[in-house]
């Protein structure tokens, strides 16, 4: 595939494999180049719809991995073997990329270079820092619903960068604020009730207390 292909042609190609399960190897030879920026937005799909645990802690560690690596300035992704050798149904990978694949489309029309401060050394750091930022909300995030909002974040700044386009970015950005927030939320949340629950049974129980 030539490097003027289009986010959601790399994606469709990573859903036809052949394979029954891809691991994460193979889709790393398959975006090649574009390997830290389709990761981004590979690790964000998923999590643009209600999932159960634990796919948004394993794609938001995985996430965490990538963002480190793009604010120490790497050219290209690396991962442990162990990493490398997971797998995953290309018929969840095929099931994803159907669902995104028609707005990517919609949005590559409307994209284009710009704003090319994303895609200097500085601004890869920088947004690699928002993307860590993002990761670490989306281990915490609420169940099913709570990382929607930081999934499609991550995947428009993911599509963003492949695209170098800034306001793509600018906008993923924003509702990524929103995502991080509502996981700041329910870490609030349920430390308060926990800590509330540890109150009220050491003043029910007799001589927990001390």
């Amino acid at each position: 595939m030539s490097s003027a292909a289009r986010t959601s042609d790399v994606l469709t190609l990573l859903a036809s494999q052949e394979s029954e399960r891809l691991t994460v190897g193979d889709i790393i030879a398959v975006l090649r180049d574009r390997a830290f920026a389709l990761l981004v937005v590979l690790l964000g799909l998923p999590n643009c719809l209600p999932m159960p645990p634990p796919i948004p802690l394993v794609c938001g560690l995985l996430l965490l991995v990538i963002a480190v690596q793009i604010v120490a300035g790497m050219s290209s992704p690396w991962l442990p073997k162990r990493v490398l050798g997971q797998s995953v149904a290309r018929a969840t990978v095929a099931k994803a990329v159907t669902r995104a694949v028609p707005l990517l489309r919609r949005l590559e029309r409307w994209s284009k270079p710009r704003m090319s401060v994303f895609e200097t050394a500085l601004g890869m750091r920088g947004t690699g820092v928002l993307i860590l930022a993002m990761a670490l909300a989306l281990i915490v995030a609420p169940p099913f619903f709570g990382q929607i909002p930081l999934g499609l974040a991550v995947s428009l700044i993911g599509l963003g960068l492949v695209e170098r386009d800034g306001v793509v970015v600018l906008i993923g950005v924003v509702i990524g604020g929103v995502g991080v927030g509502i996981s700041i939320g329910f870490v609030y949340t349920l430390f308060a009730s926990v800590m509330s629950a540890l109150h009220w049974l050491s003043q029910s129980i007799p001589g927990l207390a001390s």
